[in-house]
């Protein structure tokens, strides 16, 4: 049996990135995500790795960009601020098909905001990463066992589908430590004859760009990448359900928020309320088919966030007027208690019609 080995999140988040392949990581540190790069500092020299401390967010991501045209598995790690930062190179890598991973470990916001945990990024990272026209997937964990499952899983996505990848975590999973179970590193990588690794006078060239000047040309491509992302949308969605099977309340939630929400829902069953919880592990594509299954027996749905509501939008949609849809949340750092979010699903559900 595998060994589990106790590590704090944003270590197992590095450690499982080094497992999946990467060798090269670029990245400036920010609170609460800077034992990320502190551990890949200790580590990559010591697997013939690349470690580097950019002078600032924008240099770290556009490295990235240089490393992933290479052909090589490239990571950067920053902070809500500092994603802000890496938009434009975000832009530029989807633009030019390349994969690499992306982690934010989410503080409160906007601004500077504060250190504590929060989950405001959702937008960003689900619809505003950078400008133009393009999604890519984005993975939550939940646990410290999903930290470094869903980095290791990242790898792989970016380059079955050449996309940038982000893992949104927080601050409250970054810090926190548990058992982890570390995944066996890969003894072989995705061949990339896309890459820009030099052709010896055997094949023609290679270009990475993002720039198309003619009009039709950039429609075109754009048609053929938003092609791509309905296979991702088809094949990709992952959800958690949890005492759902009956649930007339579901209550949705990601990250750090559906533990608490777990605990809610067990405490509502305790009650007699058929509670459920619905927990999306990918943000893009959201798990649209759970909520549909969901709706054969759901009257009711609560969006649980550390936010003023985002998620919660893309519930709306899915549900689309089938059913009630009511959101909790605390935001600026604040963690939600299982008693508040117990509370809420009594309210949501006397709306729904479930009390």
């Amino acid at each position: 049996m595998a060994e589990k080995v106790l590590m704090k999140g944003n270590e197992a988040l590095a450690e499982s990135a080094l497992r999946a392949g990467c060798r090269f990581f670029f990245g400036y540190p920010i609170t609460p995500q800077t034992e990320l790069a502190a551990y890949m500092s200790k580590r990559m020299p010591k697997i013939c790795g690349t470690y580097l401390q950019a002078e600032s967010e924008i240099a770290a991501i556009n490295m990235v960009y240089g490393a992933a045209s290479a052909g090589a598995r490239a990571m950067t790690s920053s902070s809500s601020p500092g994603i802000s930062l890496k938009g434009e190179g975000i832009s530029y890598m989807a633009g030019s098909d390349l994969p690499g991973v992306i982690i934010n470990v989410q503080r409160g916001g906007p601004g500077l905001g504060g250190i504590q945990p929060s989950q405001s990024d959702y937008w960003q990272a689900t619809r505003a990463t950078g400008h133009g026209d393009f999604f890519m997937p984005v993975l939550a964990p939940s646990t410290v066992q999903e930290m470094a499952d869903c980095v290791y899983r990242a790898f792989d996505l970016a380059d079955e589908y050449r996309t940038p990848v982000m893992v949104l975590a927080d601050g409250m999973l970054g810090q926190m430590m548990e058992p982890v179970v570390l995944p066996e590193p890969k003894e072989s990588l995705p061949e990339k004859p896309w890459a820009t690794t030099g052709h010896k006078g055997k094949r023609t060239h290679n270009i990475v760009n993002s720039l198309y000047l003619t009009a039709d040309a950039l429609e075109k491509l754009n048609i053929e990448r938003f092609k791509r992302y309905e296979v991702i949308r088809e094949n990709e969605q992952r959800s958690e359900a949890f005492m759902l099977d009956d649930a007339e309340i579901v209550v949705v939630a990601f990250g750090a928020s559906s533990r608490v929400a777990r605990s809610a829902v067990v405490a509502a069953r305790e009650e007699g309320i058929k509670a459920g919880l619905l927990r999306p592990i990918t943000l893009w594509p959201f798990p649209t088919k759970a909520i549909e299954d969901a709706l054969s027996h759901a009257k009711a749905f609560l969006s649980v966030e550390m936010n003023m509501g985002q998620m919660v939008d893309d519930v709306r949609l899915a549900v689309n007027g089938r059913a009630a849809v009511d959101f909790y949340g605390r935001t600026g750092g604040v963690i939600p208690t299982p008693e508040e979010v117990l509370s809420a699903i009594k309210d949501s559900a006397k709306r729904g019609g479930v009390l």
